[in-house]
């Protein structure tokens, strides 16, 4: 994509963003909006909420047709969307088209969260937002007057779920080791289980077919560098779990666990290393895990109707209705 702008570029982040020198932010990728609404080929309504109204930090929420009419409580699913920290948003028409037909498959009420993005907000900001979500979500049990209606009449609150794809999938695995600490604000809820699609983490060393492509291994890690420049890159334990000093993985709270990895994403050697992890740790959950040959990283976001595709939102819905 050609720049609309002469000014000098500050950092230039390809495929994602270039900043300016004069600090203006120009995404690339991952702008487009499409507006919550009743999707017709799925029946799935949509509706975007404020819950932190100091930032303006919202959430759109999904309900599936059948809801309203059965008066049945349903699974609740607190998904976070990837774009690296720095691009996408829930208006997003691929996440938008993608979570409309996962919330048909496997019926569920869906919040998806639009945390606030770097570089104009540095992590921890989608950390820290992703957790107020949670926080508000927790509220719901309370029966507080306020209380968002769709959460409130529809979710069962012993069925709730993290998911997330790349960036997404990593907030969600912070968001469960929070979760499992001592006094964590959320009260009673407990979470059921975490769908890691496609998980972004990284590390300064390569490992697997990391270590094939040094040239790309660097635009990965500058990838990182760009939304948390710190003194220990890409082994900051926000990005790389593994390493002396990250949080325990024994420590992830809850019980069941699905690892989504694609054949051709060159990210699938930490997915399958986070697996493995989880095998090997203290941690008292099943995992399991599940590989998509011959495809790239977040290809059913891509594409959600082709085969594979749909055969990688029913495997989710099949592990939150726990077929």
């Amino acid at each position: 994509m050609e720049t609309t702008y002469s000014k000098p570029v500050l950092h230039d982040v390809p495929p994602y963003i270039r900043v300016y020198e004069d600090g203006t932010v120009e995404r690339l990728v991952g702008t487009e909006t499409a507006p919550p609404a009743l999707d017709p080929k799925t029946g799935v309504s949509s509706k975007d909420v404020v819950f932190l109204p100091e930032t303006g930090v919202s959430a759109r929420l999904y309900l599936p047709n059948a809801a309203a009419h059965n008066h049945k409580k349903l699974p609740l699913v607190v998904y976070f969307h990837g774009g690296a920290f720095c691009i996408s948003s829930t208006a997003d028409p691929k996440y938008h088209e993608m979570l409309n037909a996962l919330v048909k498959e496997a019926q569920v009420v869906l919040v998806s969260v639009d945390y606030r993005l770097a570089p104009e907000n540095p992590l921890p900001a989608a950390y820290d937002d992703s957790w107020a979500a949670l926080t508000w979500v927790a509220s719901h049990m309370k029966n507080e007057a306020g209380s968002e209606i769709w959460i409130k009449e529809f979710a069962d609150f012993n069925k709730v779920f993290l998911a997330g794809d790349s960036a997404g999938a990593n907030i969600a695995h912070h968001m469960a080791i929070r979760a499992g600490l001592p006094n964590s604000e959320l009260g009673e809820l407990k979470i059921a289980g975490m769908l890691m699609i496609h998980p972004y983490f990284w590390g300064e060393q390569p490992i697997g077919v990391e270590a094939e492509n040094p040239v790309f291994k660097a635009v990965v890690d500058k990838w990182w560098q760009f939304v948390c420049p710190s003194d220990l890159g890409c082994d900051d334990p926000l990005i790389n779990p593994f390493v002396s000093g990250a949080p325990s993985l024994a420590g992830v709270a809850c019980r069941r666990i699905l690892v989504c990895v694609a054949g051709n994403d060159v990210l699938r050697e930490r997915g399958r290393l986070y697996y493995q992890s989880l095998v090997k740790s203290k941690w008292e959950g099943s995992a399991e895990l599940v590989e998509t040959e011959g495809e790239d990283h977040v290809f059913h976001i891509m594409d959600p109707t082709t085969q594979n595709s749909h055969s990688l939102i029913k495997r989710c819905a099949d592990f939150i209705n726990h077929v």
